[in-house]
């Protein structure tokens, strides 16, 4: 059992894995660029949507371009609206399942965001196409660069 948050499995890898959630630990490193992350599919789902030239999925709509289907899927609901994440305690919904766990964090009372030594809360900028997020809106702006087709 996790300590932090009461997480139970009957894994011991997994409560590993589970762990690297509150310590930030980000093992996989990419051997091409500065990305590294907590689980080894992630690491594989970022070789594949930024270091490989095929890019089988295309949206019909802006034209951008996939190595992976989910990825396609959530380019898609920027353009449908679609907002199949619900809250369980709220009537709030959300396209990306990444804005809805932040989304929770409300209910808990948490700020994930702030600072220790300060207490300032910081504002993070997120990628509407696949969640990811930064507290520097020019990092935002050069990641949108890569949703661009070439």
């Amino acid at each position: 059992m996790c300590g932090e948050c009461g997480y139970r499995t009957v894994q011991k890898s997994k409560l590993s894995r589970h762990m690297r959630t509150h310590t930030g630990d980000k093992p996989y490193m990419c051997d091409q660029c500065d990305y590294s992350a907590a689980l080894k599919a992630n690491l594989d789902n970022h070789t594949a949507a930024k270091h490989t030239s095929d890019k089988p999925y295309m949206c019909v709509e802006c034209g951008y371009r996939s190595a992976q289907r989910s990825s396609l899927s959530r380019n898609m609901r920027t353009h449908t609206g679609e907002k199949p994440y619900k809250c369980e305690q709220c009537d709030y919904s959300a396209a990306q399942k990444t804005t809805l766990n932040e989304h929770r964090t409300k209910h808990k009372g948490e700020k994930p965001y702030m600072c220790g030594e300060s207490g300032h809360r910081s504002v993070p900028y997120m990628c509407e196409v696949c969640g990811y997020r930064t507290v520097n809106k020019s990092h935002l702006s050069r990641h949108m660069k890569t949703h661009q087709p070439h």
